[in-house]
């Protein structure tokens, strides 16, 4: 099994609209051949076939052969690198918002203190 991708790499290859459509359906519905890939955009399908070969070398997708049809799934991992690096910006905003909200019920308390009405 390959090591998991970079995040740079798996955001740039996700940049294109049809690419992201590509591995929203691929997550929400699962395996789905070219062909069933291809189906719903109107693009060709030597377009599709660059795109979802950009999808494999940034490790998001894996391809197999099954009797006559390429099939593609997605890469667990590759996933597990975009939320792991959101992640740490998560912990970030919450921890923002956590002290905003302390600060403001701090302040509230002290303007009630003042004998100014409460909001």
């Amino acid at each position: 099994m390959a090591a998991a991708p970079a995040v740079t790499t798996v955001f740039g290859a996700l940049s294109d609209p049809t690419r992201l459509a590509i591995v929203e359906r691929l997550l929400t519905e699962g395996e789905h051949s070219a062909g069933e890939i291809a189906a719903p955009f109107a693009i060709s399908k030597p377009a599709i076939s660059k795109h979802l070969r950009v999808l494999e070398e940034a490790g998001l997708i894996e391809r197999r052969v099954a009797r006559q049809w390429r099939v593609c799934r997605i890469r667990p991992e590759a996933i597990q690198v975009v939320d792991d690096w959101m992640q740490q910006y998560r912990r970030f905003w919450e921890g923002s918002f956590d002290r905003l909200e302390k600060l403001l019920a701090a302040r509230e308390g002290e303007e009630s203190d003042n004998g100014r009405p409460d909001k």
